[in-house]
Protein backbone atom coordinates (compact mmCIF):
# COMPACT_ATOMS: atom_id res chain seq x y z
CA UNK A 1 0.00 0.00 0.00
CA UNK A 2 1.01 3.64 -0.87
CA UNK A 3 -0.04 6.78 0.36
CA UNK A 4 1.65 9.46 -0.96
CA UNK A 5 3.42 12.47 0.09
CA UNK A 6 4.48 15.63 -1.41
CA UNK A 7 7.00 15.53 -4.32
CA UNK A 8 10.29 16.62 -2.96
CA UNK A 9 9.79 16.20 0.51
CA UNK A 10 8.48 12.51 -0.55
CA UNK A 11 11.87 11.76 -2.14
CA UNK A 12 13.90 13.02 0.80
CA UNK A 13 12.40 11.07 3.04
CA UNK A 14 12.49 8.00 0.77
CA UNK A 15 16.39 8.93 0.39
CA UNK A 16 16.31 9.10 4.47
CA UNK A 17 14.63 5.84 4.72
CA UNK A 18 16.62 3.78 2.55
CA UNK A 19 19.85 5.22 3.71
CA UNK A 20 18.53 4.05 7.51
CA UNK A 21 17.30 0.63 6.17
CA UNK A 22 21.07 0.52 4.90
CA UNK A 23 22.37 1.11 7.80
CA UNK A 24 21.00 -1.27 9.97
CA UNK A 25 21.25 -3.79 7.61
CA UNK A 26 17.61 -4.14 6.36
CA UNK A 27 18.36 -2.59 2.66
CA UNK A 28 19.95 -4.00 0.06
CA UNK A 29 18.05 -2.75 -3.21
CA UNK A 30 16.08 0.13 -4.78
CA UNK A 31 12.98 -2.13 -5.67
CA UNK A 32 12.57 -3.09 -1.63
CA UNK A 33 10.33 0.01 -0.50
CA UNK A 34 7.68 0.66 -3.64
CA UNK A 35 7.80 3.74 -5.63
CA UNK A 36 4.07 4.46 -7.03
CA UNK A 37 3.64 5.64 -10.49
CA UNK A 38 0.56 7.35 -9.68
CA UNK A 39 -0.81 8.88 -6.70
CA UNK A 40 -4.61 7.72 -5.61
CA UNK A 41 -7.71 10.14 -6.31
CA UNK A 42 -8.67 9.56 -2.89
CA UNK A 43 -7.06 9.95 0.39
CA UNK A 44 -8.69 8.98 3.31
CA UNK A 45 -5.80 9.57 5.70
CA UNK A 46 -4.17 13.01 4.05
CA UNK A 47 -1.25 13.14 6.38
CA UNK A 48 -0.07 9.16 6.24
CA UNK A 49 3.19 9.38 3.79
CA UNK A 50 4.53 5.73 1.90
CA UNK A 51 3.41 2.84 4.12
CA UNK A 52 5.70 -0.27 3.56
CA UNK A 53 4.71 -3.83 4.39
CA UNK A 54 6.64 -6.60 3.75
CA UNK A 55 8.84 -9.52 4.87
CA UNK A 56 12.36 -7.69 5.15
CA UNK A 57 13.93 -11.02 6.90
CA UNK A 58 14.97 -12.34 3.81
CA UNK A 59 16.95 -9.14 2.34
CA UNK A 60 20.83 -9.00 2.20
CA UNK A 61 22.67 -6.79 4.30
CA UNK A 62 24.43 -3.75 3.06
CA UNK A 63 25.70 -0.65 4.77
CA UNK A 64 26.32 2.76 3.66
CA UNK A 65 30.23 3.18 2.72
CA UNK A 66 31.75 4.94 5.18
CA UNK A 67 32.43 8.41 3.92
CA UNK A 68 29.93 8.92 1.37
CA UNK A 69 28.51 11.77 1.33
CA UNK A 70 24.47 12.06 1.98
CA UNK A 71 22.19 12.66 -1.17
CA UNK A 72 22.03 16.60 -1.78
CA UNK A 73 19.26 19.06 -0.01
CA UNK A 74 16.27 20.18 -2.28
CA UNK A 75 17.45 23.33 -3.78
CA UNK A 76 14.89 26.52 -3.15
CA UNK A 77 12.75 28.04 -5.54
CA UNK A 78 12.33 31.13 -6.42
CA UNK A 79 14.53 34.53 -5.70
CA UNK A 80 16.57 34.66 -2.69
CA UNK A 81 17.46 38.31 -1.74
CA UNK A 82 19.45 37.38 1.35
CA UNK A 83 17.24 39.16 3.79
CA UNK A 84 16.67 38.25 7.35
CA UNK A 85 13.36 37.22 7.76
CA UNK A 86 14.01 34.27 4.60
CA UNK A 87 17.21 33.57 6.15
CA UNK A 88 15.42 32.58 9.20
CA UNK A 89 12.32 30.79 7.28
CA UNK A 90 15.04 29.05 5.19
CA UNK A 91 16.29 27.71 8.57
CA UNK A 92 13.20 26.89 10.29
CA UNK A 93 10.64 26.42 7.35
CA UNK A 94 13.07 25.41 4.68
CA UNK A 95 9.99 24.42 2.46
CA UNK A 96 8.29 27.41 2.91
CA UNK A 97 8.62 28.27 -0.93
CA UNK A 98 6.51 25.02 -1.81
CA UNK A 99 3.23 24.61 -2.72
CA UNK A 100 1.33 22.19 -0.51
CA UNK A 101 -1.74 21.92 -2.80
CA UNK A 102 -1.52 18.55 -3.36
CA UNK A 103 -2.81 17.38 0.26
CA UNK A 104 -6.12 17.88 0.75
CA UNK A 105 -7.51 18.52 4.48
CA UNK A 106 -3.90 18.95 6.56
CA UNK A 107 -3.52 22.31 8.40
CA UNK A 108 -0.07 22.97 6.92
CA UNK A 109 -0.13 26.80 8.04
CA UNK A 110 0.16 27.67 11.77
CA UNK A 111 -0.13 24.32 13.05
CA UNK A 112 2.57 24.28 15.75
CA UNK A 113 0.68 24.27 19.33
CA UNK A 114 3.93 25.16 20.69
CA UNK A 115 7.04 27.54 20.27
CA UNK A 116 9.86 28.33 22.17
CA UNK A 117 11.27 31.86 21.49
CA UNK A 118 14.56 32.86 22.47
CA UNK A 119 16.53 36.70 23.55
CA UNK A 120 19.19 38.14 22.00
CA UNK A 121 20.49 40.65 19.81
CA UNK A 122 18.23 41.39 16.56
CA UNK A 123 19.44 42.36 13.04
CA UNK A 124 19.90 45.80 14.18
CA UNK A 125 21.82 45.48 16.90
CA UNK A 126 18.53 45.32 19.68
CA UNK A 127 19.61 42.99 22.24
CA UNK A 128 16.06 42.32 23.61
CA UNK A 129 14.59 40.97 20.39
CA UNK A 130 12.29 38.00 20.70
CA UNK A 131 12.04 35.41 17.98
CA UNK A 132 14.53 32.65 16.91
CA UNK A 133 18.17 32.26 15.72
CA UNK A 134 20.21 32.35 12.95
CA UNK A 135 23.65 31.60 12.48
CA UNK A 136 25.80 29.55 15.00
CA UNK A 137 27.78 29.88 18.27
CA UNK A 138 30.57 28.55 16.88
CA UNK A 139 31.27 31.32 14.60
CA UNK A 140 29.75 34.18 16.82
CA UNK A 141 27.35 35.78 14.24
CA UNK A 142 23.95 34.68 15.90
CA UNK A 143 21.04 37.24 15.09
CA UNK A 144 17.59 36.73 16.79
CA UNK A 145 14.94 37.09 13.79
CA UNK A 146 11.36 38.19 14.55
CA UNK A 147 9.18 34.82 13.04
CA UNK A 148 5.54 36.55 12.31
CA UNK A 149 5.97 35.42 8.87
CA UNK A 150 6.78 32.28 9.65
CA UNK A 151 4.14 29.59 8.18
CA UNK A 152 4.39 26.98 11.04
CA UNK A 153 3.86 29.50 13.62
CA UNK A 154 0.63 30.45 14.57
CA UNK A 155 -0.55 34.46 14.86
CA UNK A 156 -1.65 33.44 18.79
CA UNK A 157 2.08 32.85 19.31
CA UNK A 158 3.78 35.24 17.30
CA UNK A 159 1.38 38.06 19.22
CA UNK A 160 2.37 36.95 22.77
CA UNK A 161 5.96 36.96 21.59
CA UNK A 162 5.56 40.42 20.08
CA UNK A 163 4.41 41.70 23.27
CA UNK A 164 6.99 40.17 25.54
CA UNK A 165 9.04 42.46 23.34
CA UNK A 166 7.80 45.04 24.30
CA UNK A 167 7.67 44.31 27.89
CA UNK A 168 11.84 43.76 27.47
CA UNK A 169 11.92 46.73 25.84
CA UNK A 170 10.31 48.98 28.89
CA UNK A 171 12.24 46.84 31.56
CA UNK A 172 15.02 48.23 33.42
CA UNK A 173 16.22 44.38 33.77
CA UNK A 174 18.72 43.11 31.19
CA UNK A 175 18.48 40.18 29.06
CA UNK A 176 20.65 37.01 29.47
CA UNK A 177 22.71 36.41 26.38
CA UNK A 178 24.99 34.44 27.80
CA UNK A 179 25.21 32.76 31.48
CA UNK A 180 28.75 33.88 31.78
CA UNK A 181 27.62 37.50 30.95
CA UNK A 182 25.38 38.00 33.17
CA UNK A 183 21.27 39.28 32.73
CA UNK A 184 17.93 37.88 33.49
CA UNK A 185 15.56 37.60 31.30
CA UNK A 186 15.95 34.70 28.77
CA UNK A 187 13.52 32.44 27.05
CA UNK A 188 9.56 32.78 26.11
CA UNK A 189 7.60 29.09 25.67
CA UNK A 190 3.60 29.93 24.43
CA UNK A 191 1.64 26.43 24.42
CA UNK A 192 -2.21 26.70 23.07
CA UNK A 193 -5.15 24.15 22.33
CA UNK A 194 -7.61 23.83 19.67
CA UNK A 195 -9.93 26.32 21.38
CA UNK A 196 -7.52 29.63 21.82
CA UNK A 197 -6.46 28.87 25.51
CA UNK A 198 -2.89 30.28 25.57
CA UNK A 199 -0.30 29.61 28.33
CA UNK A 200 2.94 31.76 28.71
CA UNK A 201 6.17 30.67 30.54
CA UNK A 202 8.38 32.99 30.94
CA UNK A 203 12.65 31.62 31.77
CA UNK A 204 13.98 33.87 33.73
CA UNK A 205 17.52 33.64 35.26
CA UNK A 206 17.96 34.48 38.71
CA UNK A 207 21.32 35.43 39.28
CA UNK A 208 22.23 36.69 42.83
CA UNK A 209 18.63 38.42 42.94
CA UNK A 210 17.01 38.44 46.94
CA UNK A 211 13.65 37.07 46.98
CA UNK A 212 12.05 40.95 47.00
CA UNK A 213 13.90 42.04 44.16
CA UNK A 214 12.54 38.48 42.23
CA UNK A 215 9.34 39.44 43.77
CA UNK A 216 9.02 42.88 41.80
CA UNK A 217 10.03 41.23 38.59
CA UNK A 218 7.18 38.56 38.68
CA UNK A 219 5.00 41.29 39.59
CA UNK A 220 5.82 43.02 36.69
CA UNK A 221 5.54 40.64 33.93
CA UNK A 222 2.24 39.66 35.48
CA UNK A 223 0.96 43.41 35.23
CA UNK A 224 2.01 43.83 32.03
CA UNK A 225 -0.49 40.96 31.06
CA UNK A 226 -3.25 41.46 32.83
CA UNK A 227 -3.61 45.31 33.07
CA UNK A 228 -0.66 46.51 30.54
CA UNK A 229 -0.30 46.28 26.82
CA UNK A 230 0.53 42.69 27.07
CA UNK A 231 -3.79 42.12 27.87
CA UNK A 232 -4.47 42.20 24.54
CA UNK A 233 -2.78 38.62 24.41
CA UNK A 234 -6.02 37.23 26.92
CA UNK A 235 -3.75 34.54 28.59
CA UNK A 236 -5.33 31.82 29.75
CA UNK A 237 -2.38 30.95 31.96
CA UNK A 238 0.98 32.36 33.21
CA UNK A 239 3.89 30.61 34.22
CA UNK A 240 7.32 32.01 36.02
CA UNK A 241 10.48 29.76 35.85
CA UNK A 242 13.86 30.86 37.84
CA UNK A 243 16.00 28.76 35.52
CA UNK A 244 20.04 28.77 36.07
CA UNK A 245 20.96 26.55 33.12
CA UNK A 246 19.98 25.83 29.98
CA UNK A 247 17.05 24.28 30.63
CA UNK A 248 15.25 23.12 33.69
CA UNK A 249 12.43 21.13 34.66
CA UNK A 250 9.74 21.08 36.85
CA UNK A 251 11.63 19.11 39.87
CA UNK A 252 14.91 20.92 39.51
CA UNK A 253 12.90 24.42 39.51
CA UNK A 254 9.51 24.24 39.55
CA UNK A 255 6.97 26.03 37.30
CA UNK A 256 5.55 29.40 39.23
CA UNK A 257 1.87 30.11 38.51
CA UNK A 258 1.68 33.69 38.57
CA UNK A 259 -2.07 33.78 37.41
CA UNK A 260 -4.60 31.85 35.41
CA UNK A 261 -5.77 28.44 35.12
CA UNK A 262 -2.28 25.67 36.03
CA UNK A 263 -3.35 23.40 32.67
CA UNK A 264 -4.91 23.59 29.12
CA UNK A 265 -6.72 21.24 27.86
CA UNK A 266 -6.92 19.69 24.41
CA UNK A 267 -9.54 17.08 23.09
CA UNK A 268 -7.95 14.28 21.19
CA UNK A 269 -9.27 11.49 19.68
CA UNK A 270 -12.53 11.27 21.71
CA UNK A 271 -10.75 12.03 25.04
CA UNK A 272 -10.12 15.01 26.97
CA UNK A 273 -6.70 15.98 27.75
CA UNK A 274 -4.82 17.97 30.30
CA UNK A 275 -1.50 19.61 29.46
CA UNK A 276 0.87 20.76 32.15
CA UNK A 277 3.37 23.33 31.27
CA UNK A 278 6.41 21.20 31.51
CA UNK A 279 4.40 17.56 29.21
CA UNK A 280 5.48 16.54 26.08
CA UNK A 281 2.44 16.74 24.15
CA UNK A 282 2.99 16.43 19.77
CA UNK A 283 3.18 19.89 18.31
CA UNK A 284 0.63 19.10 16.15
CA UNK A 285 -2.72 18.06 17.00
CA UNK A 286 -4.57 17.30 14.00
CA UNK A 287 -1.52 15.49 12.70
CA UNK A 288 -1.24 13.61 16.23
CA UNK A 289 -4.52 11.91 15.99
CA UNK A 290 -3.45 10.22 12.29
CA UNK A 291 0.01 9.20 13.82
CA UNK A 292 -1.88 7.54 17.17
CA UNK A 293 -4.36 6.50 14.93
CA UNK A 294 -1.45 4.90 12.90
CA UNK A 295 -0.03 3.43 16.03
CA UNK A 296 -2.93 1.62 17.22
CA UNK A 297 -3.21 0.00 14.02
CA UNK A 298 0.17 -1.47 13.49
CA UNK A 299 -0.32 -2.86 17.53
CA UNK A 300 -3.19 -4.99 16.82
CA UNK A 301 -4.03 -4.87 20.86
CA UNK A 302 -6.83 -7.21 21.95
CA UNK A 303 -8.81 -7.80 24.55
CA UNK A 304 -5.35 -10.03 25.86
CA UNK A 305 -3.07 -7.19 25.28
CA UNK A 306 -0.94 -5.73 27.91
CA UNK A 307 -0.24 -2.56 26.44
CA UNK A 308 4.03 -1.21 27.43
CA UNK A 309 3.86 2.59 26.41
CA UNK A 310 7.04 3.72 27.32
CA UNK A 311 8.04 7.40 27.19
CA UNK A 312 4.42 7.82 27.31
CA UNK A 313 4.49 11.19 27.55
CA UNK A 314 0.95 12.82 28.85
CA UNK A 315 -0.43 9.06 28.12
CA UNK A 316 -2.50 9.35 24.82
CA UNK A 317 -1.00 6.63 23.26
CA UNK A 318 -2.23 4.31 25.96
CA UNK A 319 -5.53 6.07 26.38
CA UNK A 320 -6.62 5.94 23.50
CA UNK A 321 -5.89 2.07 22.85
CA UNK A 322 -6.96 1.49 26.69
CA UNK A 323 -10.67 -0.17 25.33
CA UNK A 324 -9.56 -2.12 23.34
CA UNK A 325 -6.59 -3.97 25.31
CA UNK A 326 -6.77 -5.71 28.75
CA UNK A 327 -4.09 -3.21 30.22
CA UNK A 328 -2.08 -0.17 30.28
CA UNK A 329 0.76 0.32 31.31
CA UNK A 330 2.67 3.85 31.15
CA UNK A 331 6.33 4.88 31.57
CA UNK A 332 6.90 8.57 31.62
CA UNK A 333 10.41 10.83 32.64
CA UNK A 334 8.73 14.17 33.87
CA UNK A 335 6.20 13.62 36.81
CA UNK A 336 4.07 16.66 35.81
CA UNK A 337 3.00 14.28 32.36
CA UNK A 338 2.33 11.81 34.38
CA UNK A 339 -0.12 13.41 36.89
CA UNK A 340 -1.55 14.75 33.20
CA UNK A 341 -1.96 11.05 32.02
CA UNK A 342 -3.65 9.94 35.80
CA UNK A 343 -5.66 13.02 35.51
CA UNK A 344 -6.99 12.41 31.84
CA UNK A 345 -7.62 8.37 32.77
CA UNK A 346 -10.09 9.43 36.08
CA UNK A 347 -11.91 12.18 33.98
CA UNK A 348 -12.67 10.02 30.74
CA UNK A 349 -13.27 6.69 33.04
CA UNK A 350 -9.99 4.62 31.99
CA UNK A 351 -9.67 2.14 35.01
CA UNK A 352 -7.31 0.05 33.28
CA UNK A 353 -4.23 2.04 32.75
CA UNK A 354 -0.92 2.46 35.47
CA UNK A 355 1.84 5.46 34.94
CA UNK A 356 4.94 4.72 36.44
CA UNK A 357 7.28 7.87 36.86
CA UNK A 358 10.76 7.47 36.34
CA UNK A 359 13.86 6.57 33.63
CA UNK A 360 12.66 3.42 31.80
CA UNK A 361 16.19 2.49 32.11
CA UNK A 362 14.99 2.02 35.92
CA UNK A 363 11.39 1.84 35.79
CA UNK A 364 10.93 -1.32 32.75
CA UNK A 365 13.21 -4.34 33.96
CA UNK A 366 11.65 -4.68 37.18
CA UNK A 367 8.44 -4.47 35.63
CA UNK A 368 8.84 -6.76 33.17
CA UNK A 369 10.60 -9.44 35.85
CA UNK A 370 6.36 -9.11 37.13
CA UNK A 371 5.23 -10.18 34.02
CA UNK A 372 4.08 -13.97 33.34
CA UNK A 373 5.71 -15.55 30.24
CA UNK A 374 1.94 -16.60 29.49
CA UNK A 375 0.74 -13.00 28.79
CA UNK A 376 0.87 -11.33 25.43
CA UNK A 377 2.58 -7.83 25.53
CA UNK A 378 3.15 -5.16 23.03
CA UNK A 379 5.10 -2.49 22.89
CA UNK A 380 5.10 1.42 21.98
CA UNK A 381 7.85 2.86 22.45
CA UNK A 382 8.24 6.98 21.39
CA UNK A 383 11.83 8.28 22.72
CA UNK A 384 12.95 11.85 22.54
CA UNK A 385 15.92 12.18 19.57
CA UNK A 386 18.56 10.58 21.88
CA UNK A 387 17.07 7.60 21.57
CA UNK A 388 16.20 4.27 23.77
CA UNK A 389 18.98 3.88 26.93
CA UNK A 390 20.71 0.27 26.37
CA UNK A 391 18.90 -0.95 28.98
CA UNK A 392 15.59 -0.19 27.83
CA UNK A 393 16.56 -2.03 24.73
CA UNK A 394 17.61 -4.99 26.89
CA UNK A 395 14.46 -5.48 28.89
CA UNK A 396 12.83 -5.61 25.48
CA UNK A 397 14.53 -7.59 23.64
CA UNK A 398 14.56 -10.12 26.54
CA UNK A 399 11.31 -10.41 27.63
CA UNK A 400 10.37 -13.26 25.45
CA UNK A 401 6.38 -12.17 26.15
CA UNK A 402 7.01 -8.60 24.01
CA UNK A 403 6.18 -9.87 20.04
CA UNK A 404 5.24 -6.50 18.81
CA UNK A 405 7.07 -3.79 19.02
CA UNK A 406 5.77 -0.10 17.41
CA UNK A 407 8.79 2.29 17.53
CA UNK A 408 7.64 5.70 16.72
CA UNK A 409 10.98 8.19 15.90
CA UNK A 410 11.06 11.74 14.98
CA UNK A 411 14.84 11.38 13.90
CA UNK A 412 15.17 7.89 12.44
CA UNK A 413 18.59 8.57 11.06
CA UNK A 414 19.70 9.41 14.92
CA UNK A 415 20.65 7.35 17.42
CA UNK A 416 17.19 5.40 16.65
CA UNK A 417 19.80 3.74 13.78
CA UNK A 418 21.82 2.45 17.38
CA UNK A 419 18.62 1.12 19.20
CA UNK A 420 17.04 -0.66 15.35
CA UNK A 421 20.65 -2.69 15.22
CA UNK A 422 20.42 -3.59 18.72
CA UNK A 423 16.81 -4.89 18.71
CA UNK A 424 17.46 -6.97 15.31
CA UNK A 425 20.70 -7.72 15.52
CA UNK A 426 21.77 -12.06 16.38
CA UNK A 427 21.62 -12.74 19.88
CA UNK A 428 25.21 -11.32 21.61
CA UNK A 429 25.77 -12.44 24.85
CA UNK A 430 28.80 -10.41 25.63
CA UNK A 431 25.87 -7.36 24.61
CA UNK A 432 23.89 -9.61 26.93
CA UNK A 433 20.77 -9.19 24.05
CA UNK A 434 19.92 -12.41 24.22
CA UNK A 435 16.36 -13.03 23.02
CA UNK A 436 15.61 -13.66 19.81
CA UNK A 437 15.71 -10.67 17.19
CA UNK A 438 13.22 -8.57 15.77
CA UNK A 439 12.28 -7.81 12.40
CA UNK A 440 11.35 -4.74 10.37
CA UNK A 441 8.14 -5.17 8.92
CA UNK A 442 6.51 -2.14 8.19
CA UNK A 443 7.48 1.62 7.70
CA UNK A 444 4.93 4.75 7.78
CA UNK A 445 5.96 7.79 8.04
CA UNK A 446 3.65 10.75 9.42
CA UNK A 447 4.17 14.34 8.50
CA UNK A 448 3.40 16.43 11.74
CA UNK A 449 5.80 19.08 10.20
CA UNK A 450 4.32 20.70 7.03
CA UNK A 451 7.09 22.92 5.47
CA UNK A 452 9.97 21.11 6.45
CA UNK A 453 11.94 18.59 6.05
CA UNK A 454 11.09 16.59 9.18
CA UNK A 455 8.29 13.37 9.49
CA UNK A 456 7.24 10.98 12.30
CA UNK A 457 8.13 7.41 11.20
CA UNK A 458 6.18 4.59 12.92
CA UNK A 459 8.62 1.29 12.58
CA UNK A 460 6.50 -2.29 13.17
CA UNK A 461 8.63 -4.75 14.23
CA UNK A 462 7.93 -8.38 15.00
CA UNK A 463 9.29 -11.61 16.12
Amino acid sequence: MCLWLTGIKRRVLMYSLRCFLSRVGLFSKPGLLPWCARKPSDWSQPFWGIACKGNFSHVISKKCPRGQKSHKKPTHLGPHDGSWQERLADVVTPLWRLSYEEQLKPVINGYRNKSTFSVNRGPDGNPKTVGYYVGTWRDGNIVCVQPNHLKNIPEKHNQVAQYYEVFLRQSPMEPCLLFHEGGYWRELIVRTNSEGHTMAIIIFHPQKLSQEELYIQKEAIKEFFIKGPGAVCDLTSLYFQECTMTHCNHQQSPYQLLFGEPHIFEDLLGLKIRISPDAFFQINTAGAEILYQTVGELSGVNSNTILLDICCGTGVIGLYLARHAFQIIGIELVEQAVEDARWTAAFNGITNCEFYAGTAEKILPQLLKSKEDGQLIVAVVNPARAGLHYQVVQAIRNCRAIRTLVFVSCKPHGETTRNIIELCCPPNSAKKLLGEPFVLRRAVPVDLFPHTLHCELVLLFTR
